[in-house]
């Protein structure tokens, strides 16, 4: 007990609209479906767990974060409670009980809590989408709060474990995630089919979209952190990881595609940890950049530096040249968000000679084979057709990577080519050449209905923002129908919607 009361289970408490009595028939409920029939919660309980910050003992707190979860249909961990893992509830403000359990991707965690952390937030995950819950009513967190807290994780030394330490025993012996079932340990074949499942994934994200392959992405991570709750070699423990942080990256980069955000934040700082814990600092700085991609595309490109900044600064001098020139494309467009035209120039001048500096002596992790010269023309016409808001006449340099991007993609990269789409049509519009724009425009139109992706879905919501001054033009005009059909909540919808 700590004497101050549980501010974060008291928010989520006010939250859920339950009262104590009612809550305390849902734990004893819910613990008996778990296959704990002897616990016995009472109102008065209930009220020492929120009011004096009484941490309840286990199974309580999973628990309570499956009803939570299930509640407010979004995953809400034992951590998000205010039960932090040594024991501690949350504390009022100042004291540094509280400071944790605000903050639990701060300092870098152990080994076994970051194999606990991502099973439970898995499981969880899994928990939404089995009974269809929307799962993104948490906050995001800013950009500026997650640097502070993952600088001391990117700039610390992982705890590998060696083959000395070996052992076959459970590293916690308690399952935190409400849908872990009892894993093994595994060997180099086994490790070897996994490594290959996340190629798999992989290729099926970047042609079809994140929609259709989430759960998939989310289960097989969820059994990554079955498995890693045991003690395997140090090399089979290190792939292990790696494993887990290509996964959890995926399952971000997914989560973030179909709109779910707040999920895909916290899916990039798990990715962070386990990279870190597999000795691959450039990874945990990749895992950082998508998190900065996302602020940008959520027009916090400000935040997005800051998460970029960090990004560099801690991948380490064995990144490689061509992940330096990625990162550098990622500030570039959040330099372009924010209007700053000299900056982005400089900083995709120093994409492209970090790029052909890139002599391919040392094969690039599999985390980046994605990135070739289409990619590096892809973000470039992005950030030119970013820029174009500001400075117009950056559209027509925007057209000519966007064309030199379509002319070097290769087939099973169909989001990325409709994102090219995309930004041709936009940057002809933005020139005035609307013929052109209209083409670029059907093209990815057209194109949409292979993906699940939302995010195509935005980028072409702000193009049809940019054919309004066209809207006379005799086949933009049937565009923008067509568009106003086929866009989820586009502006038509929204209109009929209203006067129902």
């Amino acid at each position: 007990m700590t004497g101050g009361p549980n501010t974060r289970l008291s928010d989520l408490f006010g939250m859920a609209g339950w009262s104590k009595g009612e809550l305390a028939r849902l734990v004893n409920r819910q613990a008996a479906a778990m296959g704990h029939p002897q616990l016995a919660t009472d109102t008065s309980r209930v009220r020492r767990w929120i009011d004096m910050g009484e941490t309840p003992r286990d199974p309580v707190p999973r628990v309570l974060a499956a009803l939570f979860t299930e509640r407010l249909g979004r995953v809400v961990t034992t951590e998000d409670l205010g039960f932090v893992r040594n024991g501690r509830a949350g504390r009022g403000k100042g004291t540094r009980a509280v400071e944790h359990a605000a903050n639990p991707d701060g300092l870098p965690w152990a080994p076994d809590r970051t194999a606990s952390v991502l099973t439970e937030f898995t499981g969880m995950d899994l928990m939404l989408n089995r009974r269809g819950l929307v799962g993104a009513g948490a906050a995001l967190a800013a950009g500026s709060a997650l640097t502070g807290a993952m600088y001391d994780v990117l700039h610390s030394e992982p705890a590998l474990v060696t083959d000395s330490s070996f052992t076959t025993t459970a590293a916690f012996a308690d399952p935190a995630g409400y849908d872990r079932y009892e894993a093994a340990p595994i060997g180099s074949q086994e490790i070897a089919a996994l490594e290959r499942s996340v190629e798999v994934f992989r290729a099926w994200d970047a042609s079809r979209g994140g929609g259709l392959q989430r759960k998939a992405v989310v289960g097989q991570l969820n059994e990554v952190g079955g498995i890693l709750a045991y003690r395997h070699p140090g090399h089979i423990q290190q792939r292990l990881w790696g494993v887990a942080a290509n996964l959890a990256v995926l399952a971000g980069w997914m989560s973030h595609d179909v709109g779910l955000e707040p999920t895909a934040q916290k899916y990039f700082v798990i990715a962070a940890h386990a990279a870190r814990e597999g000795g691959d600092r450039p990874r945990a700085g990749e895992a950082l950049s998508r998190a900065a991609r996302q602020m940008i595309h959520l027009g916090r490109p400000d935040e997005a530096l800051d998460l970029m900044k960090l990004a560099q600064s801690g991948s380490g001098v064995e990144t490689l040249p061509r992940t330096r020139a990625m990162f550098c494309t990622i500030e570039a467009w959040a330099q372009a968000a924010m209007g700053e035209g000299s900056a982005m120039r400089r900083k995709l001048g120093e994409a492209e000679q970090l790029f052909v500096s890139d002599r391919s002596d040392v094969p690039p992790p599999c985390w980046m084979q994605m990135f070739d010269e289409a990619d590096l023309h892809g973000m470039e016409a992005l950030a030119y057709r970013t820029l174009a808001e500001h400075e117009p006449s950056a559209a027509t340099v925007a057209q000519g990577h966007a064309r030199k991007a379509l002319e070097l993609r290769e087939g099973g990269r169909q989001r990325s080519k409709i994102f090219d789409y995309i930004s041709m049509a936009s940057s002809c519009f933005i020139s005035d050449d609307p013929e052109e724009a209209d083409r670029y425009a059907r093209l990815a139109l057209v194109s949409m209905g292979e993906t699940s992706s939302h995010r195509t879905w935005d980028r072409l919501r702000e193009m049809y923002r940019l054919t309004g001054r066209y809207s006379d033009h005799a086949t933009v005009g049937a565009l923008r129908e067509e568009l106003e059909r086929a866009l989820p909540y586009s502006p038509s919808k929204r209109a009929r919607l209203s006067t129902t």
